[in-house]
């Protein structure tokens, strides 16, 4: 899940921007880490490059181009923009994310979305927390060195024009988590929903807050480790993480909202509501905190939902767990209630040994697929029961429906995808052709045709821009221009609904793959050999 993270700087040393992105640094204070002899210590592994900046250093393009527009020469001018695009940590093993590709994402990415600015892209290969996530630092000057076409994010003609400032609007961050999503989409990459909040919000103080907090208890407990004493509390948490626990503790024993407000009082939390949303106040604070800071877990909707499940749960009366047959055979053809499907690592298919044996694998490669198999027959089998089939017969009528259903969810992603390209194509000529109105209205206000052609001739590249937009309405009929930032909203709520399709399809696809793995297995535990008549390969 690639998230998008910006901070803006005031700082006038643009070196110090390469200088972070190149060297090593404390992730408390942000100072340089130094070594024994008082030098700073590069980093071990990173790709760096820079945009628009002539062949010159980044820092001293910069401050030429201030210079040459007179812009950022006051102590509280933002000075620089630095975006970070953080990948999921899986994307590595499971999708093949190198640092060089990231690189080369982050370079693209910033040239599309960053024109006309002078720009630093660096990749580091692992983050604070030391998780290996792969991401992309974007540092830009605030200062726009040339004009460039009218973005979706724009709403102010100096937002294109050279000489004029970077501004990063709530549109703007939209419209680039937006972009995001659909470089991750496109990439095969693991992507969350940046459009519709989290379930647990975490600001950037909360975050360095809890970082801080957790250094500083490793340092109280160490002494209390050495003399072999357990401390008592090893992980440290911020208010709003405890206020976060002691909720989601109530949630979990709660059937009724009274019920939930009784037992969060026991705690000294006070749970009011106003206007259709949630707020809680502990002891120690006078101003109570609101559920949208705290995640979209512990709003109204959620809440409430979270009850009416609690209640349905309670009024539901268990069942009965039959007892396991003893053969392999028996198990496979025993009936039981269907399960949702589990949630366990995914099984793998097992060895043919007789045939890697005839390939001239050894007695040790013999030993260890043995052992493997055995694992993978004990996994399938438990798979087996866990999904509720009772024959055969029913996992292949599952694998054909798994199979149907991924080739539905794809065909359904395939078709938000052209609205998406559909609705871009529309934006890009309608911002080309809103991007050409004063080249328009001045042509409008010649007195003569001479005149008109004389413009003309002056403005051509206007003019092709907008012939070329209008031809386009034409051949789709369009005779009504939607507006601008509505057809942005379009774009978003499609790209959210992407989202959903592409973690949807995901999970139909390792579904059906996981339930092949089952039949192969469970054809080999039978005949002893893997099946060769009842092969499904599900391709993309």
């Amino acid at each position: 899940m690639a998230i998008l993270k910006h901070i803006s700087s005031k700082n006038a040393n643009y070196g110090d921007a390469e200088k972070y992105l190149t060297f090593e640094h404390d992730e408390f204070t942000m100072k340089p880490t130094l070594d024994a002899d008082g030098r700073l210590i590069p980093r071990v592994d990173y790709r760096i490059s820079s945009l628009n900046c002539g062949g010159e250093d980044f820092a001293v393009a910069c401050m030429r181009s201030n210079l040459r527009y007179g812009k950022n020469q006051k102590r509280e001018d933002v000075k620089s923009h630095h975006y970070i695009i953080s990948f999921d940590p899986r994307d590595g093993p499971d999708n093949g994310l190198t640092v060089d590709r990231a690189q080369e994402l982050g370079e693209k990415f910033c040239a599309e979305h960053f024109p006309g600015h002078q720009a630093l892209v660096c990749t580091h290969p692992d983050g604070h927390s030391h998780t290996e996530n792969i991401h992309v630092h974007i540092v830009i000057n605030s200062l726009r060195i040339a004009e460039v076409p009218m973005l979706p994010h724009m709403d102010r003609p100096a937002d294109r024009k050279a000489g004029c400032k970077h501004r990063c609007t709530d549109a703007a961050m939209n419209y680039l988590k937006a972009e995001v999503m659909e470089m991750c989409h496109s990439e095969g990459l693991y992507q969350i929903d940046l459009l519709n909040g989290s379930k647990e919000r975490i600001t950037e103080r909360e975050y360095w807050a809890q970082k801080k907090g957790q250094a500083a208890l490793d340092r109280a407990n160490a002494p209390i480790a050495a003399d072999g004493i357990a401390p008592r509390q090893t992980k440290f948490e911020t208010d709003k993480a405890k206020l976060r626990r002691t909720i989601r503790e109530a949630l979990a024993a709660a059937s009724g909202f009274d019920e939930f407000a009784a037992l969060l009082l026991r705690h000294g939390v006070t749970v009011k509501e106003s206007r259709g949303r949630l707020s809680y106040l502990t002891p120690d604070r006078t101003k109570p905190i609101t559920a949208r800071k705290l995640g979209d877990d512990f709003d109204r909707a959620a809440v409430l939902s979270v009850l009416e499940q609690n209640a349905a749960r309670a009024a539901e009366k268990p069942a009965a767990i039959a007892e396991y047959p003893g053969s392999i055979k028996d198990r496979l053809r025993t009936k039981k209630e269907a399960k949702n499907a589990p949630n366990n690592d995914a099984v793998q298919r097992m060895v043919d040994i007789a045939a890697k044996r005839a390939e001239g694998k050894g007695r040790g490669y013999e030993k260890w697929a043995t052992m493997h198999n055995l694992k993978q027959m004990s996994a399938t089998l438990m798979l087996y029961q866990q999904y509720g089939f009772s024959s055969p017969d029913e996992l292949d009528a599952a694998i054909s429906a798994a199979n149907t259903a991924t080739q539905e969810s794809l065909a359904g992603l395939k078709g938000l995808e052209a609205a998406i390209r559909e609705k871009k194509e529309l934006q890009r000529n309608l911002l080309g052709y809103i991007g050409t109105k004063p080249a328009r209205d001045g042509l409008k206000a010649q007195k003569s045709e001479k005149a008109r052609r004389a413009y003309r001739e002056q403005h051509e590249s206007d003019f092709i821009i907008a012939d070329t937009a209008a031809r386009y309405f034409r051949e789709h009929g369009i005779t009504k221009l939607p507006a601008s930032k509505a057809l942005q909203r379009e774009i978003e709520q499609l790209t959210v609904q992407k989202n959903a399709g592409y973690n949807d399809y995901r999970e139909k696809r390792q579904r059906a793959q996981e339930l092949q793995t089952v039949r192969r297995n469970i054809d080999q535990i039978l005949r002893g050999a893997p099946s060769q008549q009842k092969k499904r390969e599900q391709e993309r």
